[in-house]
């Protein structure tokens, strides 16, 4: 049984910084690609940003240049730098990975269970 399991997340003031995490457990043999998706009061999950095996990195335009995704391979875990953080950013975040967990089976798309960041004014 895999879990991804967030930690990370709580209240900052505007211009604050918070740092996410999501490690993988369970019977992991390959990770493909890590992201973070947001989802605030009444809209619909956004993608925040992703990072692929080799490292490669993607950004939402609201977040561009704002946010750090990054990955540890050796602990199964992706990260999300959060700074100069705005109201706007206040959603629930959402942490998922691609990942197998047989040798030469197909990736399936996991989830984590969601972590409430809050900016406030």
């Amino acid at each position: 049984q895999v879990q991804l399991v967030e930690s990370g997340g709580g209240l900052v003031q505007a211009g604050g910084s918070l740092r996410l995490s999501c490690a993988a457990s369970g019977r992991v043999v390959s990770i493909g690609d890590m992201g973070w998706h947001r989802q605030a009061p009444g809209k619909q999950r956004e993608l925040v940003a992703v990072i692929t095996s080799d490292e490669s990195t993607n950004y939402a335009d609201s977040v561009s240049g704002r946010f750090t995704i990054s990955r540890d391979n050796t602990k199964n875990t992706v990260y999300l730098e959060m700074n100069s953080l705005k109201p706007e950013d206040t959603a629930v975040y959402y942490c998922n990975a691609d990942l197998s967990s047989y040798w030469y089976s197909r990736y399936s798309r996991y989830w984590g269970q969601g972590t409430q960041v809050t900016v406030s004014s």
